[in-house]
């Protein structure tokens, strides 16, 4: 990304007074990093300004990033903002901090989901071929404007995008990039096992149940599994501790299309898509009103069980 580019981007924020930041809802670690990698970056070029990011309260885990514990989760009713940050989403996804945007006497869009190649803002950095909003950030702030923190931060939103570089979306340049980062310093095994891989036990008990429920359709190149209301209040689950279940699921030999579905509320499912290569699940997310990426993407959906099954069951075939 060119020096210009970058200048151009943050530079709407010399005459501000006020900026405000907001990711999607349920934020994933790609969100949460990229967020707090803007917010660190821009407190320590504008030490002046009124900086603020506003999340849905993002999981525990990734409370090692310097400045989560200035996320605000509240959402008040506040003044405009003159400059507003929509990261890692459009806008119809900041939930309660939309009204945010809608106000902002300036906006910028981040992203690299190509259910938002457009942009939703008046400046917009939109790259899908990135592997994680988080990508994006290292080069709108430069190599040479990093520190500690703001490195970790990026660091995280990319292991949680690429799967700890496993996804295909991981590129020599994804590659290079951490490297640059692990400079730093920061104990990256420890960051992986403590954001990506360590389950509690109650997360532990959930998976097994999914997993043990989950059955094979399409002559087993799709697998789905779900988690009803009932089951979560029985476990003392929340929807955090449902992460990974689909990953989990897409690994079973011979699926091409993994599917994790929960409740939340009657007749009303979070749909998980994950895809080996061959299904492009963000085309089947945006037709029921989601998006995501060509392997990774998810919708809401209404009716039954049955119903939400049957209804993905014909997209999926249209490609298969």
């Amino acid at each position: 990304m060119s020096d210009s580019k970058r200048l151009e981007l943050f530079s709407v924020c010399d005459q501000a007074e006020s900026v405000g930041i907001g990711g999607h809802v349920r934020p994933d670690g790609d969100c949460v990093g990229s967020c707090l990698a803007c917010y660190l970056f821009l407190k320590r070029k504008y030490p002046d300004k009124r900086i603020e990011l506003f999340l849905e309260k993002p999981a525990e885990i990734f409370c090692c990033i310097a400045g989560f514990d200035e996320i605000n989760s509240e959402f008040p009713e506040r003044e405009p903002f003159d400059v507003f940050f929509v990261v890692d989403c459009a806008a119809d996804r900041l939930g309660e901090a939309e009204s945010y945007f809608r106000a902002a006497k300036y906006t910028v869009n981040i992203d690299h989901h190509i259910s938002n190649e457009n942009g939703c803002g008046i400046e917009n950095v939109i790259d899908v071929n990135a592997s994680s909003t988080a990508e994006l950030m290292y080069g709108l702030i430069g190599k040479e404007n990093l520190d500690a923190g703001i490195a970790k931060a990026i660091y995280i939103g990319m292991i949680h995008d690429t799967g700890v570089f496993h996804y295909s979306c991981t590129s020599p340049k994804t590659l290079r990039i951490a490297a640059d980062l692990i400079e730093y310093g920061f104990d990256f095994p420890k960051i992986i096992d403590e954001t990506f891989y360590e389950k509690t036990y109650v997360q532990n008990q959930i998976l097994g149940r999914a997993v043990l429920e989950s059955f094979l359709f399409m002559d087993g190149k799709c697998i789905v599994g779900s988690i009803s209301r009932k089951t979560m209040e029985f476990y003392g689950a929340e929807p955090k501790d449902l992460d990974g279940i689909v990953n989990q699921l897409r690994i079973t030999k011979g699926v091409e299309v993994a599917i994790f579905l929960y409740e939340t509320d009657t007749l009303t499912y979070k749909v998980s898509l994950r895809s080996c290569g061959g299904v492009d699940v963000a085309r089947i997310a945006a037709f029921f009103g989601g998006g995501g990426h060509v392997r990774a993407a998810g919708c809401t959906m209404t009716g039954t069980f049955h119903d939400v099954v049957n209804n993905l069951s014909a997209e999926i075939a249209k490609q298969l």
